[in-house]
C-alpha cells in the first residue's frame, strides 16, 4: 500500500471538490482547477476529506496511487493558498521590469530586452530590480513557467551571472590560474 496514497486530504474552508466519473474539480478562494484521473484510481469524497483508492493491485495502479492522491492534494492546496517561486537576478546590469501583472521585461545581457508574457493563472512581481516572483494556483505551471524563466540565462559557473532560483547554490569554478 502506497504511504503517501493512503492518506486523507483534508479539505480547508472555502474548497469544494466535485467528482465526476475520472473527472476532478477543485473550487476555492483563489481560482478553479481541474484534472482527469488514470482509470486506475478512484477518488472518493466524504464531507472534508478526499480519498483516492487504486481499483487493483496492478504495477501501474500501484504507481499511480500515490501520484494521484499527490495531485489532488496540490490542487487542493493550490486553490486555497496558492504557489510562488521566487528567482533572484545576478549580475552587473541584469535587472526584472514589470511591465503589467501578466507581463515582465528582462535585461539579461543580451543585445535587446527580452519579454516574457504570463499564461493564464500566473501572475508576476518583481519586488526589486534582481527579484522575481511567479505565482498561481498550478504548482505544475508556475514551477514550469520559472523554469523557462531561468532557461533565458542560466547561472554561469565562472562569475555566477543569470537568473537562479532564490537559495539556489552555484558551483563555481576557478576559471583561469595563470601561467
Amino acid at each position: 500500500m502506497s504511504r503517501i496514497g493512503k492518506q486523507p486530504i483534508i479539505l480547508p474552508d472555502g474548497v469544494t471538490v466535485t467528482i465526476e466519473g475520472t473527472r476532478v474539480k477543485v473550487n476555492g478562494p483563489k481560482g478553479v482547477l481541474e484534472r482527469t484521473m488514470p482509470p486506475m484510481v478512484e477518488v472518493e469524497l466524504d464531507d472534508r476529506t478526499v480519498t483516492v483508492q487504486r481499483v487493483d493491485d496492478s504495477r501501474q495502479a500501484r504507481a499511480m496511487h500515490g501520484l494521484s492522491r499527490t495531485l489532488v492534494n496540490n490542487m487542493v492546496v493550490g486553490v486555497s493558498e496558492g504557489y510562488r517561486k521566487q528567482l533572484e537576478i545576478v549580475g552587473v546590469g541584469y535587472r526584472a521590469q514589470l511591465r503589467s501583472p501578466s507581463e515582465i521585461e528582462l535585461a539579461l545581457g543580451f543585445s535587446h530586452p527580452v519579454i516574457v508574457k504570463a499564461p493564464d493563472g500566473i501572475g508576476f512581481e518583481a519586488p526589486s530590480p534582481t527579484r522575481l516572483v511567479v505565482q498561481g494556483v498550478d504548482k505544475e505551471l508556475v514551477g514550469q513557467v520559472a523554469a523557462n524563466i531561468r532557461k533565458i540565462r542560466k547561472p554561469e559557473p565562472y562569475k555566477g551571472k543569470g537568473v537562479r532560483y532564490e537559495g539556489e547554490k552555484v558551483v563555481r569554478k576557478v576559471g583561469k590560474a595563470g601561467k
